[in-house]
């Protein structure tokens, strides 16, 4: 019995044409958050069905977390802070980076950011990205310089382990909060390494690019469900709802209305997601 049930597209945004859909989220109010990466854009799914533009015409967000002070925290060609009134407030920015890809933060509301430095979309020799913890008052350190190409990222449920996404790689690096001890996770059993999100139980559900599903490994780095979805590109996913137990997924298409590219699936799991925390940086 699969761990993930009730999957379906989200209909208000399979009815609209995107292209590569990332960095999911459940806003506070019920909303579906999500970035178009090739289009450009950060868009609101309300409750209603209606579709909004949060910030228009960004490409390249491939992460988005609630920030402390409200609004969120948004990724791409830097970091910043989008407010609840539209004004921006620039976090970072790295002139030796073509860009900041996923995004992830723990309990104290640091920011973990990760640093690309070659543009993938363009063709670029790939070139050692980075994982950056950013603290609440603005300080940096690198957390790591050995994934190629950051993507997902997630704590473990004891709040030391850090997880990454090496799309290039194919894998899932694991290292402690200080950057330390690291090593491989785990190896994507077919597609890439995209985006995670981690559950209560301590698995790790991973995004397969063109594997066109999820893996979810079991704490010890072994698969434990490969769950096939309705998509030949699947991005990323997260948790949220009310028990943690709603599951929104990113795509670059899909297999019910294919002219219209990238959408939402949105499902049940039989195990809560971890929470993640809002940035105060």
């Amino acid at each position: 019995m699969s761990l993930l049930s009730a999957i379906a597209p989200v209909q208000a945004v399979l009815s609209r044409p995107h292209g590569l859909l990332e960095a999911p989220r459940f806003g506070a109010g019920g909303e579906l958050l999500y970035s178009d990466v090739t289009r450009g854009g950060v868009f609101a799914c309300e409750p209603d069905g209606s579709v909004r533009e949060l910030l228009a015409k960004r490409r390249g967000v491939g992460g988005l977390i609630a920030h402390a002070d409200g609004g969120w925290v948004v990724s791409g060609r830097t970091l910043v802070h989008l407010r609840a009134d539209g004004t921006q407030r620039e976090l970072l920015a790295d002139a030796d980076a073509s860009g900041f890809n996923d995004i992830g933060s723990t309990r104290a509301g640091d920011l973990l950011a990760g640093v690309l430095r070659f543009s993938p979309m363009s063709g670029e020799t790939p070139r050692a990205g980075r994982l950056l913890r950013i603290a609440a008052d603005g300080t940096s350190r690198v957390l790591s310089e050995t994934v190629l190409w950051p993507n997902g990222i997630a704590l473990a449920p004891d709040e030391r382990t850090v997880y990454i996404s090496d799309y290039a790689r194919r894998c899932v690096l694991a290292m402690t909060l200080d950057g330390e001890q690291q090593r491989v996770f785990a190896s994507s059993p077919r597609g890439s390494a995209d985006g995670l999100a981690v559950d209560a139980e301590g698995g790790v559900w991973v995004a397969l690019g063109e594997g066109a599903g999820l893996a979810r490994f079991d704490p010890g780095g072994e698969l434990d469900e490969l769950i096939e979805l309705p998509a030949g590109f699947v991005s990323s996913l997260c948790f949220g709802g009310k028990d943690l137990r709603e599951v929104l997924v990113t795509t670059a298409d899909n297999n019910v209305r294919p002219e219209l590219g990238g959408t939402l699936l949105r499902a049940r799991s039989e195990v809560a997601g971890l929470p993640v925390y809002p940035v105060r940086v």
